[in-house]
């Protein structure tokens, strides 16, 4: 892997791309070659599908193609015992494609989706997605076979949002529909009724599964550092409000604080995983926080 893919984690440098395929591979070949320099040094997306082998194992799972490379013998774990399930949540309201950029927040979701979902694969862990707005409009059950990345992507990139937003009621909805333990990951700006979203997280916490968020905003709606008249509308329900934004800024700041300080609070004392991402954020920061995640699993 070249030094040079590591350009391909900034999001300014990835809108340039056509291809979810190529940015997805373009990303996760960047982030493979910046771990050799941090302290995830060692760490392996190759071989999670290996074990070494133990005194009574069965020869007849030997993988000897990996003995003839280290001269070690190891065993081929089947999908049963090795994949982590993880199942994706993609907001595609109207209120993710606002941008104050060059990248909107749901094409910030959309790319780190694509790199999760061939990271994923790539360790030949199952991922599945659910894209929703105020209701589930489509569902991919999880798959571990590198062959499903197609559809995913697919998927992805035939996107169309809808208007609204009803967060608490697709995440008791898809609490319900799942069985089987696994990974949630949800991706979204959660600009919706905070408490009705911690119900609808503790809800999956309930059914013992782990939890991570990727809270994505734009730049300026954390910062809000415009200038001059500015005609403020809500992507949502189109209604517009015209103010200066030195008017209102100081009184801004302090709501978008509390409302991110609700969710790390509350989050971290149900032990769900949050990480605010602005649409400026590096996508490695991602991808470290859903690697330090596996990591605890097993």
């Amino acid at each position: 892997m070249k030094q040079e893919t590591i350009k391909y984690l900034q999001p300014h440098t990835v809108t340039k791309l056509a291809n979810l395929e190529m940015i997805a591979r373009l990303m996760v070949e960047g982030y493979l070659t910046g771990l050799h320099k941090s302290p995830f040094h060692g760490f392996s997306v190759e071989f999670s599908q290996h074990r070494q082998y133990l005194p009574g194992d069965s020869l007849r799972f030997v993988d000897w193609k990996v003995y003839g490379r280290t001269d070690r013998y190891y065993i081929k774990q089947y999908e049963q015992e090795t994949n982590l399930r993880s199942y994706l949540l993609l907001d595609i309201s109207e209120s993710m494609n606002y941008s104050s950029s060059d990248i909107t927040k749901l094409q910030y979701a959309k790319y780190l989706s694509a790199a999760l979902c061939f990271i994923m694969l790539q360790q030949r862990d199952a991922i599945g997605m659910t894209l929703f707005d105020n209701q589930i409009r489509d569902t991919l059950m999880p798959k571990s076979v590198m062959s499903y990345l197609n559809l995913l992507l697919k998927k992805l990139e035939l996107i169309k949002t809808g208007r609204d937003t009803q967060i608490s009621t697709v995440l008791h909805q898809v609490a319900e529909q799942i069985k089987r333990r696994g990974l949630i990951i949800l991706l979204s700006d959660l600009l919706d009724d905070p408490e009705k979203i911690l119900a609808g997280m503790k809800h999956f916490r309930h059914n013992e599964h782990e939890v991570l968020i990727f809270h994505i905003l734009d730049d300026q709606e954390v910062d809000f550092d415009f200038s001059g008249d500015v005609q403020f509308e809500d992507l949502e329900t189109s209604e517009t409000v015209k103010t200066e934004p030195w008017f209102i800024k100081e009184a801004y700041q302090k709501n978008i604080r509390e409302f991110l300080d609700y969710f790390r609070v509350q989050f971290s004392n149900n032990r769900i995983d949050y990480q605010l991402l602005k649409t400026s954020t590096p996508f490695d920061k991602a991808l470290t926080q859903y690697l330090l995640k596996r990591k605890k699993l097993y």
